[in-house]
């Protein structure tokens, strides 16, 4: 069916605005005049009124964990009590009569307690039970702790060996319930694994959610989300919601493998980047490369300038990494590769430079996922790679408050995503949600003002500041270039898919300090409305 949208604030991705735009089935047939719009019309054409309000191409999240939103949707809802380790503790015991298992949750970060500053440990997590096992994650995903209940389940003792890329919390001697990057794995592999159908409500309550933002695609690591549930599981999930019709957000998978025989299996498989249609499609390889500024984990060159006794890890070996990057560029399968600190960069870099120099490719978009610690000759030598880069400008929420402390004069130099976009690299916008929530609003207030949302922490280098349009592309047009598929996603005009957001203010004319206010009414993929505000 022909619609015809009239009297609005349209952004098509170039400015000035126009005031219309056309869809028939699932894409754009034309955006411009009210008058040439109504060309169009024929004998069963619905004609909408926008009554002035704006509207542009749905959001696309470039990096996140879509399956790993839903099970936090599901799990104790830490992010929204992590005030105090007090509220922490008293959101488990409100929640552990939920569980009949594991009582898991996610969110928490020590940097925001009010009563203690530090991690919580096993014999906080203690007083909400020692009969039930407990482990919740913090807010960044590269951080455990768990109850006594939980090491005993998994056989954590005094005598327990830290693995590469990971470390075990240990207090006096024994274990002190925290479990740092790799090392996760020793108590996630005991967490029961869901079944393919509480995977699928999983995957609902993310669509809905995500809806509600805006977004309309989101690239997504979700392979890793358990520690035993298999990419076949997973892909078989996406499948059977998209033949019931059920998927309202387009995937783009970035598959995340740890180790060369899984990702050689997979490419035999008939998988790489590209494959698949329009709802669900494989991204490229994805590699966690170290853990995260918030942990103290992400790895530096020099140790932390607030911890002069660490300076975090990468979490593969030279070796690995190598052999890994350089199969995928050899099978033309894209890259894309999470780098926190300067020193977990140099190595991506190198495997990169040394993949590219032995089998070049002309269009490889690898890339940098997060790309926050830098020192100007990376970000001379990510040029030269011609990389794409992944930022998180929602990340400068919290990071402001800690970036120099963490790090010193390498602040400097970081975050330095407009330097990047300036030199000619294509940059695209993401949450890495549940990390952060995927408040697309919030991220785009943050690339402009370059400060925190609520207590304007900042500006953290100014110079660095998007205008809005430049944010507004991060979100859409830029993250298609993301994935190969600018050439149809991503802009409101003729030949493209027609997913779009409908807008309660203009971005280009609100304040930029109520960028995050804009509320989203309406959301729209394929040409079908898929959520709307119901105030």
């Amino acid at each position: 069916m022909r619609k015809i949208y009239i009297n609005g604030q349209v952004y098509t991705g170039t400015l000035p605005l126009c005031e219309a735009f056309v869809t028939e089935a699932e894409h754009f047939i034309y955006a411009g005049s009210n008058k040439l719009a109504m060309t169009y019309a024929g004998k069963d054409t619905e004609i909408v009124d926008l009554e002035n309000r704006f509207v542009c191409a749905g959001f696309n999240d470039s990096h996140m964990h879509v399956l790993g939103f839903g099970q936090s949707l599901i799990s104790a809802p830490l992010a929204k009590h992590t005030g105090s380790l007090s509220d922490v503790l008293d959101c488990l015991r409100s929640h552990q009569g939920r569980t009949g298992g594991w009582l898991t949750g996610r969110g928490w970060n020590q940097d925001y307690f009010s009563d203690v500053h530090r991690m919580p440990d096993r014999y906080d997590l203690d007083s909400v039970s020692t009969e039930i096992p407990i482990a919740v994650n913090r807010a960044c995903g590269h951080c455990m702790a768990v109850n006594s209940k939980a090491l005993e389940l998994c056989g954590i003792t005094a005598d327990a060996v830290s693995p590469e890329g990971g470390a075990i919390g240990m207090r006096d001697g024994k274990p002190d319930g925290l479990f740092y990057d790799n090392a996760m794995t020793l108590i996630q592999s005991h967490i029961p694994q869901p079944s393919e159908e509480e995977i699928m409500d999983m995957l609902r309550a993310a669509f809905r959610a995500l809806n509600s933002y805006g977004i309309t695609s989101a690239q997504t690591d979700d392979y890793c989300t358990f520690s035993h549930i298999s990419w076949q599981t997973v892909n078989d999930a996406y499948r059977r919601l998209k033949e019931a019709g059920e998927m309202t957000v387009r995937i783009n998978e970035q598959c995340n493998f740890h180790d060369l025989d899984t990702l050689k299996e997979f490419i035999s498989a008939g998988n790489n980047t590209g494959t698949g249609d329009l709802l669900f499609k494989t991204g490229p390889l994805k590699m966690l490369g170290d853990g995260s500024l918030g942990g103290r984990t992400a790895h530096l060159s020099r140790p932390y300038s607030d911890d002069p006794e660490t300076s975090g890890f990468n979490l593969y070996s030279d070796e690995l990494m190598d052999s890994m990057i350089e199969y995928a560029n050899d099978h033309h399968m894209q890259c894309a590769v999470h780098a926190i600190g300067d020193a977990c960069l140099d190595q991506v870099l190198n495997a990169i430079d040394r993949a590219l120099r032995k089998t070049p490719v002309k269009d490889h978009r690898h890339g940098i996922i997060h790309c926050q610690i830098s020192r100007k000759d990376q970000l001379e030598r990510m040029a030269d790679l011609d990389l794409h880069i992944y930022c998180q400008s929602i990340f400068l929420d919290y990071d402001n408050h800690i970036v120099r402390d963490r790090t010193g004069d390498l602040a400097d130099t970081s975050y330095s995503w407009k330097t990047l976009m300036n030199s000619g690299l294509s940059v695209s916008n993401g949450s890495d949600c549940p990390v952060e929530l995927p408040n697309v609003m919030g991220g785009i207030q943050c690339a402009v003002t370059r400060t925190s949302l609520h207590d304007h922490c900042g500006p953290y280098l100014p110079e660095e500041a998007f205008t809005v349009q430049e944010a507004l592309d991060s979100f859409t047009i830029r993250g298609a270039e993301a994935s190969f598929e600018e050439s149809f996603k991503g802009k409101i005009q003729a030949g493209y898919l027609a997913d779009f957001v409908v807008l309660d203010a203009d971005p280009f004319r609100t304040d930029p300090d109520h960028l995050k206010d804009i509320r989203i009414l309406e959301t729209y993929l394929g040409g079908k409305q898929v959520w709307r505000r119901e105030d």
